[in-house]
């Protein structure tokens, strides 16, 4: 599947997003607790309620983001996510796979420390521009019937504004941040431009705060190219999800890591003969190829390394016009000799030994 046109993003971000210019700050408080999304004055349609999250269990959450491509879906379903592919995407919604994203891993969750501070980052949104903003206790669909597999579930709406309707609020921490460089992010602005086809908006805020100490904010106005490209990619891949299809695997890790999901075991002894499917020929034939130059490049990369290491001799550091080198050597670290250890007390590989579950491994047997 191709992903959205490269002309329709670019066109975006050169004449669609701007950073906002500041207001004086407002002392009132702003309302979060509205359920209702009052339509805006432009707006010909009225996104429908699908359900009330007020009461919603996370569970259930859940369950019923699975009957569509909800906002943060929608980057991934365009094949543009950074961390999701359409092949895991799909896992989710087909009941395959929990998504990783929700998870607590030793601490890191960005999902969890996101949700945690958006509140602050609306108040920061509401003293920097003067607008108003409330929650919106649903998950909302578009209400066209052709549509209806497109989700939405909104940060905030913004109140009183004929100029913008949305806000989305994000955190990115010391990665994250970099994928804000050059301003809102892609697959952030496929996230907004789907809400505002969704709910038949004009335009959406932005509000980041990047690595704990800087906001920024941003508009996206509504593009109607790029959302007629985001719907047709999405209801390409919500036809996989209906005919229980998996889409072409990406080269992503977030690919390889639904594929282990999928087929995490393989039956003893089978074969499968694709000598016949010209398809199935033509990858392999370029799987080879690439492992070939792969393999011309690493001794091209080797090569000049050493020459650059006889250059560098006994120095530590080497500076040049476009950089530098470091070639130190590391220091000492101490490690158990665990084959040493075992052979002296064989009974304690027995008392602490631990079972690894293995793995399929993807070899070529020949060429």
């Amino acid at each position: 599947m191709n992903t959205i046109a490269l002309n329709h993003i670019a066109q975006l971000r050169q004449t669609k997003r701007s950073t906002v210019k500041v207001k004086a700050p407002i002392t009132t408080k702003a309302n979060i607790d509205s359920e209702t999304v009052k339509p805006s004055t432009t707006q010909s349609t009225t996104a429908k309620r699908l359900v009330n999250t007020k009461t919603l269990s996370h569970e259930d959450w859940l369950e019923v983001r699975k009957q569509g491509i909800g906002s943060s879906d929608a980057a991934a379903a365009c094949g543009i996510h950074p961390y999701l592919s359409m092949l895991e995407l799909w896992m989710i919604k087909t009941g395959r796979l929990h998504s990783h994203l929700d998870d607590d891993i030793d601490g890191y969750s960005p999902l969890y420390w996101g949700n945690i501070l958006e509140p602050m980052v609306a108040k920061y949104y509401q003293q920097h521009t003067g607008n108003k903003v409330r929650r919106v206790n649903a998950i909302l669909q578009h209400p066209d019937p052709d549509n209806h597999f497109m989700l939405a579930n909104l940060d905030y709406a913004i109140t009183g504004s004929d100029e913008v309707q949305i806000l989305e609020c994000k955190t990115a921490g010391e990665h994250g941040a970099k994928l804000w460089k050059n301003g809102v992010p892609l697959y952030v602005t496929c996230q907004v431009q789907h809400q505002l086809a969704v709910t038949g908006k004009t335009a959406a805020h932005i509000c980041v705060l990047l690595c704990g100490h800087e906001a920024k904010i941003y508009k996206v106005e509504r593009d109607e190219r790029l959302i007629a490209s985001i719907i047709e990619h999405e209801r390409l891949f919500w036809q996989y999800v209906a005919t229980d299809t998996p889409p072409t695997p990406d080269h992503s890790e977030s690919a390889a890591r639904a594929l282990k999901k999928l087929y995490p075991t393989a039956k003893p002894s089978s074969k499968v003969d694709l000598r016949d499917d010209d398809g199935a020929n033509k990858l392999f034939e370029q799987l080879i190829s690439y492992r070939d130059y792969m393999q011309e490049l690493e001794e091209r990369h080797d090569q000049v390394k050493h020459q650059l290491q006889t250059l560098i001799a006994d120095n530590e550091v080497a500076v040049f016009d476009k950089g530098a080198i470091s070639w130190k050597r590391s220091k000492d670290s101490v490690s158990l000799d665990s084959k040493a250890l075992t052979k002296a007390h064989p009974e304690l590989l027995e008392q602490f030994s631990k079972t690894r579950q293995g793995s399929r491994r993807f070899v070529i047997l020949n060429d």
